[in-house]
């Protein structure tokens, strides 16, 4: 009788509440490569942290390569001068093509499901928070299941990386429930092509 009871209060709570949610899910990329910034200066920091996402020396970050002189003009401080400088063509040192996409999220526009998208196709991106710069390598997250039939991700966390440090200080997590969303000032996503 007492279980019975507990069924008919967990499933009057669903209906009260119209959705359902169940255990954290993780999604990360583990085979980013292990690189620290020379120094803990912003424009270091950018560097090695592009070069975390971008895993291609030719195309970023050091002597030479395609995006050096673009990223020297830019502003390490903000995402969006950074994006502006990045996007489009650009010429490695042998002259070919490739073509950049850099796209500014501001925190209002960062969205789950695109989140999400992004990091199960192994793609990184980078974090600002706190005015301090972080290489985003995956998301904790729950399935939200609504009595309507709708699903939403929620993420619970995110899971980054200070390229200034090479020990424990290195993993760092955001959580929605702790930290403070207003100290995020946003992400951007980069990509090369070759064109």
């Amino acid at each position: 009788m007492l279980a019975r009871c507990v069924i008919w209060l967990l499933v009057l709570g669903c209906c009260a509440f119209g959705q359902v949610s169940y255990p954290s899910l993780e999604v990360h990329i583990s085979d980013l490569p292990t690189l620290k910034a020379r120094t803990k200066d912003p424009t270091d920091v950018l560097l090695t942290s592009l070069d975390t996402i971008l895993r291609d020396r030719e195309v970023c970050c050091g002597k030479d390569s395609a995006l050096e002189d673009s990223l020297e003009k830019a502003d390490p401080t903000s995402l969006e001068d950074i994006a502006a400088k990045l996007q489009g063509r650009h010429l490695l040192s042998d002259g070919r093509p490739i073509m950049v996409t850099a796209q500014y999220l501001a925190p209002d526009a960062i969205g789950a499901d695109g989140l999400i998208n992004t990091l199960q196709a192994k793609h990184a991106l980078l974090m600002e928070w706190n005015s301090h710069l972080y290489v985003c390598y995956g998301v904790t997250y729950r399935k939200d299941y609504h009595a309507n039939g709708g699903v939403m991700d929620t993420i619970l966390t995110f899971l980054l990386l200070d390229t200034r440090y090479s020990d424990s200080q290195r993993e760092v997590v955001f959580n929605r429930e702790r930290d403070d969303w207003k100290k995020v000032q946003g992400m951007l996503w980069v990509a090369s092509a070759p064109q």
